[in-house]
């Protein structure tokens, strides 16, 4: 709806600036005084509008442009997700998308170059082949970055050598040739993880007291007074709604750019009434920069399920909008507050379990009815007896991993690697079935 609002205001301070120019309000604007206000005034609305823009759109793209430079595995999936077709991987993508994201730079820097000839001299001393370059820029760059994206391979499918399943197959690969405690480690966290999770799964999460029990937790209500940004790109980040830094200065810009644009391009204007209403318009859109908050919040209330309130109009996305434009600072501390209450696991809210001295309580293994027999004298030292607890998490996730079929548990484990100094190199050593472990050391040894 702000999109739409944006390209309406341009359209018709665009269709305005074009009759001007062209002649087609002579008959009505007969001096040509009141033209040359017309189009001065066009003009700087024009200027304000596509120079809020790209100071909205520029945090993100020297956040890409971050990304770009690091390359980390986790980066380069967020890129895949913005430039490449389907997410999926592209030849020489690295390349690509650096092209696209510098035609994208170009695109702000040209605007903020035309605003500061806009801004700084008056019509008839503004020098017209910098303008002209500044508007080739600022249009052709954009444009460009979007055929660009379109043709280059960015824009086209291939097929993957490497299907999810391979994948996963290399994944189990990797644990399988690690170490054995450390293949029994991952497997017990897995399985504690899992199993927890299913546990404490909040299938109806709810919102941490009201929008104003700011006296639940008076410490993230004065950080949300005084440090609002800061506190809002935190929770985002927190959500998994992208980089907290982005938030905060897109933030800060939707609610302070405004108010400078609008008053400096009035600077330019000599009708006092057209330059009062562009520093009203300022100030306006600075108070209503809070509905991007507005926004986050009905994001966050969506995909957690947390409960709807039809206060305005019947409409959960007008009253999250109207709590923000209204009392910013409650409603960020609720949304604080409930962060801090639930534990956030693939974009759902699990309930934190805490004990009587409210630290954390850890749900034990599940036991294992069957005892194990250890080996005894200087053979243990070649292999470390497992819990029963770890044999239990073994049976259970991944008995076609480290069993050829027999019901003992102890033919579960893993091969472990025996250390002995006579040898070049470790060799793997397979635990007996019980039945088999004799106590002669002879016996033992040759095993």
């Amino acid at each position: 709806m702000v999109l739409f609002v944006w390209i309406l205001c341009v359209a018709i301070s665009g269709a305005l600036l074009f009759m001007v120019m062209t002649g087609m309000l002579n008959h009505a604007i007969r001096r040509k005084s009141e033209r040359d206000t017309w189009f001065e005034v066009n003009n700087q609305i024009l200027n304000a509008l596509f120079t809020l823009m790209c100071l909205y759109q520029h945090p993100k793209r020297f956040y890409h442009l971050v990304l770009l430079c690091r390359w980390k595995q986790e980066d380069i999936s967020r890129l895949r997700k913005i430039y490449c077709s389907g997410g999926t991987y592209k030849p020489h993508e690295w390349a690509h998308m650096m092209v696209v994201v510098a035609l994208l730079h170009l695109n702000c820097f040209a605007q903020y170059a035309l605003c500061g000839l806009n801004l700084g001299f008056r019509r008839s001393n503004r020098p017209p082949i910098g303008v002209a370059i500044c508007i080739s820029v600022a249009i052709a760059s954009p444009a460009i970055a979007g055929l660009y994206t379109i043709l280059s391979p960015l824009g086209k499918d291939y097929e993957t050598e490497v299907d999810l399943e391979a994948q996963d197959h290399a994944t189990v690969a990797r644990v399988e040739g690690s170490s054995p405690l450390r293949r029994i480690s991952f497997e017990k966290r897995l399985s504690f993880a899992l199993r927890d999770n299913r546990k404490l799964l909040e299938s109806r999460p709810e919102w941490r007291g009201g929008l104003f029990d700011f006296w639940d937790d008076i410490s993230v209500a004065y950080l949300s007074l005084f440090c609002s940004c800061c506190v809002f790109g935190w929770n985002m980040e927190r959500l998994g709604f992208g980089n907290m830094y982005v938030h905060i200065v897109t933030f800060l810009l939707f609610c302070m750019a405004p108010f400078w644009i609008f008053n400096l391009a009035a600077l330019n204007i000599d009708n006092e009434m057209v330059r009062g209403v562009l520093g009203v318009t300022g100030i306006v859109l600075c108070v209503f920069g809070l509905l991007y908050g507005g926004f986050w919040r009905i994001q966050m209330r969506k995909r957690f399920n947390l409960p709807a309130n039809n206060f305005c109009c019947g409409e959960p996305g007008v009253t999250d909008c109207a709590q923000w434009l209204c009392c910013c600072w409650c409603s960020l501390a609720q949304e604080v507050r409930t962060v801090d209450y639930y534990d956030i696991v693939e974009d759902k809210f699990y309930r934190k379990q805490n004990n009587e001295n409210d630290q954390p309580e850890l749900s034990p293994l599940r036991r294992e009815d069957r005892s194990v027999q250890s080996k005894s004298g200087h053979s243990s030292s070649h292999w470390e007896k497992p819990s029963p607890s770890e044999l239990g998490m073994i049976n259970t996730l991944s008995p076609s991993r480290f069993s050829t079929g027999s019901a003992s548990p102890i033919t579960h484990l893993p091969p472990v690697e025996e250390e002995t100094s006579g040898r070049g190199k470790d060799s793997i050593m397979t635990p007996p079935v019980p039945s088999v472990i004799q106590r002669d050391d002879d016996v033992i040894n040759s095993v």
